[in-house]
């Protein structure tokens, strides 16, 4: 019932700026206010999210009592990073702490029991878990995603929405659950102010915003 009464309220919505003598148009372009996907939900579910590292992102890497060793290194397109001593080393997909790990292991060669510590210093994180903003975004981009990011962060990110965007018509397309699509009211959550609006975004999620027919 509620999905109903939305549905006529966006016809309602359309018929008033249209004008009564085409409010015909408005019920025939009903599908771009009804979306057959299920709404998304308000939480998603990412509980244990730790931060890896990917390409682009740019990696301090201080090596304990040895100065010399101790850079700060892109991570190229490749997904590799290469410091003193150690030519190329696979940085993709790691964590920091595993990126550690795997530095000692390839500088034991060279010094005695050395102690690596990495800071990433800038973020754009692996590709998988970009979230990405498409269509009628004031700014379309692709963002790195963080921890609890909602659906209003990514909003205020791409400077919202453009004129002649369909904001309730708004989808996300979810990666982590084999490409599902949910549905979202961006234009609730923006120009109407409804937090009940707002979600959570989940890693690799893909917002698509169309454009009205009005």
């Amino acid at each position: 019932m509620q999905a109903f009464a939305r549905l006529l309220g966006c016809i309602a919505s359309r018929c008033a700026r249209v004008g009564s003598g085409a409010c015909v148009m408005a019920v025939i372009v009903l599908a771009g206010c009804a979306t057959p996907h299920p709404p998304a939900p308000r939480e998603a579910g990412v509980t244990d999210y730790q931060y890896r590292i990917g390409p682009l992102d740019t990696v301090n890497i201080v090596v304990w009592r040895n100065n010399e060793l101790s850079i700060s290194a892109p991570v190229r397109p490749d997904g590799r990073i290469s410091t003193p001593l150690v030519d190329d080393i696979d940085a993709l997909g790691k964590t920091p702490s595993e990126l550690e790990r795997e530095m000692e292991k390839a500088l034991a060669k060279f010094i005695r029991d050395p102690v690596v510590t990495v800071v990433v210093s800038s973020f754009a994180g692996p590709s998988t878990e970009q979230i990405r903003v498409t269509g009628e975004a004031a700014k379309p981009q692709v963002l790195p995603y963080r921890k609890n990011m909602t659906l209003l962060d990514v909003m205020i990110a791409v400077g919202g929405m453009t004129d002649f965007a369909d904001g309730n018509a708004a989808s996300i397309y979810r990666h982590a659950e084999g490409g599902k699509l949910y549905s979202v009211r961006l234009r609730d959550l923006l120009k109407r102010g409804d937090i009940s609006a707002n979600v959570e975004m989940r890693p690799g999620d893909i917002l698509i915003i169309p454009q009205s027919w009005f």
